[in-house]
């Protein structure tokens, strides 16, 4: 049975720093892309980050360029999201989902529908 274990979530003020951290289970993660999704109240969900399986390339959505970064450790199957001057439109349930499926050279996941399994998510907060 796969499992997407998100943890890390908080309440934290405007500026700060918080890292999400998710821990897979019952799949070979180091066959697997992973990508960060959020889902803010009244709005639809977005892709925040997305590493892929095999050289660790990243993709970042315009809103957390520069701010969050997305990592890997194989070893622990989890991976991870920094999030560096957090503010308040950051503010979401924070969800990790896993895609084992081989995409075209190139191909960048930032659809919900490139991913299979998802976690239950992680609430971040960041007050004003």
């Amino acid at each position: 049975q796969v499992q997407l274990v998100e943890s890390g979530g908080g309440l934290v003020q405007t500026g700060g720093s918080l890292r999400l951290s998710c821990a897979a289970s019952g799949l070979s993660f180091s066959n697997c892309a992973m990508g960060w999704f959020r889902l803010a109240p009244g709005k639809e969900r977005e892709f925040v980050a997305t590493i892929s399986r095999s050289f660790g390339r990243t993709d970042y959505s315009d809103s957390v360029k520069g701010r969050f970064t997305i990592s890997r450790d194989n070893a622990k199957n989890t991976v991870y999201l920094q999030m560096n001057s957090l503010k308040p439109e950051d503010t979401a349930v924070y969800y990790c989902a896993a895609d084992n499926k081989y995409r075209p050279t190139g191909y960048v996941r930032r659809r919900s529908s490139d991913y299979a399994y998802w976690g239950q998510g992680t609430q971040v907060t960041v007050s004003s």
